[in-house]
């Protein structure tokens, strides 16, 4: 018996749903759609509407399962994959989403939105290698396609390609101009140290969009990297203005309070924040102004919470030697252990061409300088340095690199946390050169956002009054902690041309000041784990 074809609405059934589908009546094109399965229900057309409606009400679990549906009916259509795939990743299904955007691509070579989709899911994944192939996929097939070109560029900057990243965001803005388009080039050219022109991307950006807070916020650390806190609170401000509770905006009006030892005024802007070491930043002006109880309290909290954090074993350290009680945190046992001095050969080698092209290379490139407040007689390049093209930076990051990986191996053995949530990648979070003229000092103070942090030492003064001049003293100490007594241990590496210093973030350092005619300058660095570690 010939099989009988599969019953099938007509034009003037299915026209009326797509016209709800574009006019946004997305309830009414999924009711009408399950009356007419009722009647054909094995027409892939309905099962499209259907899946389709209730995606753009959310109803994810029931898309799903009606784009399943639609590929039981017919299994080579790539946009229904595509469709399939977004909602699983918007359930949390990643890989599963994956494997359709990639069959989507074998079926239809020629549709960008799966690559691009796939691109967003490898992305959030941290695989951005093959983020960047997909997307460069995306672009192959359609060069017009901006928001790959966005996305593209979002990865190279976090991959350190800032020259590809600016030129990158230019493209994309170029075809589509968009306050985020600016926004982000601003970002990235402020990563390259260019202060001037990642402003006027910001105002760009804010020209395009006034109410656009992060624009403000991120306009206003520039003008705090200048020294000029006037501007940058007034852009702090215009931020809170639009949106009373911005993240990074009360976190920098904490940070300006803080710093001008204002500390009742800062734990308010820290606990709005809720931004990254929040919670820390609160609990160090406690601490600072005497408020003991309720620091002891909040302390004990976030130990029993499980965060890895630098800034809570600096205050647990310090709060246990200071004290007298044990530290509970056991985070780093012994930080002073973990400072670990060696040389870069290749640096400290007679006549180390290397050494002459980075000084050479810092002296010749345009890099903004970044204000820097506990630092006299000297300056602070802005940017991420070891992230930047010119090749004498990029071959001392190599070394570098390769000197962590040894610190790694020499702690091996250690059975704490700071070991055991070491950086898997070395990647630099923030890297910069530090010059120093006669009576340059750098206060004492911690990296808050580092895990580990570092020091390349490429020119020293030979002339001394005492040893120690220009030397570099890290402790448990520093940054106006209270203090019951002065037993708080201490260190002070005299260095040599080519030494590297690598040391727990949480360690408060210091460069001790000299009073010779001669230059002293290094490299300094900062690396952390991944997003989550912390």
């Amino acid at each position: 018996m010939a099989q009988q074809p599969i019953r099938q609405p007509g034009q003037a059934e299915v026209q009326p749903l797509f016209n709800l589908l574009n006019g946004g009546h997305m309830a009414e094109a999924e009711r009408r759609a399950l009356a007419l399965l009722q009647t054909y229900p094995n027409a892939f057309i309905l099962y499209n509407v259907l899946g389709v409606a209730q995606e753009n009400q959310q109803k994810l679990e029931a898309a799903a399962t009606t784009y399943r549906k639609a590929l039981a009916l017919q299994p080579n259509i790539a946009e229904i994959h595509v469709n399939l795939g977004a909602v699983l990743g918007q359930r949390g299904h990643s890989d599963t989403a994956i494997d359709h955007y990639r069959k989507a691509i074998q079926l239809n070579p020629r549709l960008p939105v799966a690559p691009f989709n796939l691109g967003i899911i490898l992305q959030d994944q941290g695989r951005y290698d093959e983020a960047v192939a997909a997307y460069r996929k995306a672009i192959a097939i359609e060069p017009g396609f901006y928001e790959a070109l966005g996305n593209l560029g979002t990865i190279l900057q976090r991959q350190g390609k800032l020259e590809e990243a600016v030129a990158t965001y230019r493209k994309a803005l170029a075809i589509h101009e968009d306050p985020r388009g600016h926004f982000n080039l601003g970002t990235a050219l402020r990563d390259e140290g260019k202060h001037q022109e990642a402003a006027d991307s910001y105002l760009k950006a804010l020209a395009m969009d006034p109410n656009y807070a992060d624009a403000h916020n991120n306009l206003g650390e520039i003008f705090r990297d200048r020294g000029n806190m006037d501007e940058a609170i007034r852009c702090y401000e215009n931020a809170m203005a639009i949106n009373p509770d911005p993240s990074n905006a009360n976190y920098n009006m904490g940070e300006f309070h803080s710093r001008a030892k204002q500390y009742d005024q800062a734990i308010p802007y820290y606990e709005r924040s809720r931004f990254e070491d929040y919670q820390e930043r609160a609990m160090e002006c406690m601490y600072k102004i005497g408020r003991y109880d309720e620091f002891r309290q909040k302390l004990k909290a976030m130990v029993h919470s499980g965060k890895k954090s630098m800034m809570l074993a600096t205050l647990s350290t310090h709060h246990s030697i200071n004290f007298g009680v044990p530290d509970e945190y056991n985070f780093c046992p012994d930080p002073m252990r973990f400072a670990w001095h060696t040389n870069i050969p290749e640096l400290s080698a007679p006549d180390s061409q290397l050494l002459k092209d980075v000084l050479e290379t810092i002296d010749r490139t345009p890099i903004a300088a970044r204000m820097q407040g506990r630092l006299y007689s000297g300056m602070q390049s802005a940017g991420n340095l070891l992230k930047r093209p010119e090749p004498a930076f990029q071959q001392l990051a190599v070394l570098v690199r390769k000197k962590i990986e040894e610190y790694r191996a020499h702690y091996a053995n250690e059975n704490c946390d700071l070991i055991r949530y070491f950086p898997k990648e070395i990647d630099f979070s923030s890297s910069w050169y530090l010059k120093m003229k006669k009576g340059g000092n750098l206060g004492s103070h911690i990296h808050e956002e580092g895990w580990i942090s570092g020091c390349v030492y490429l020119k020293l003064p030979k002339q001394k009054v005492h040893e120690t001049d220009a030397g570099f003293e890290y402790g448990t100490d520093g940054d106006s902690y209270p203090r019951m007594h002065d037993n708080f241990p201490s260190h002070i590496v005299v260095q040599e041309v080519g030494d590297i210093v690598l040391f727990p973030s949480s360690l408060f350092h210091r460069t001790i000041p000299f009073s010779s005619d001669e230059d002293r300058i290094c490299v300094a660095f900062d690396l952390k784990p991944a997003s989550g570690t912390r």
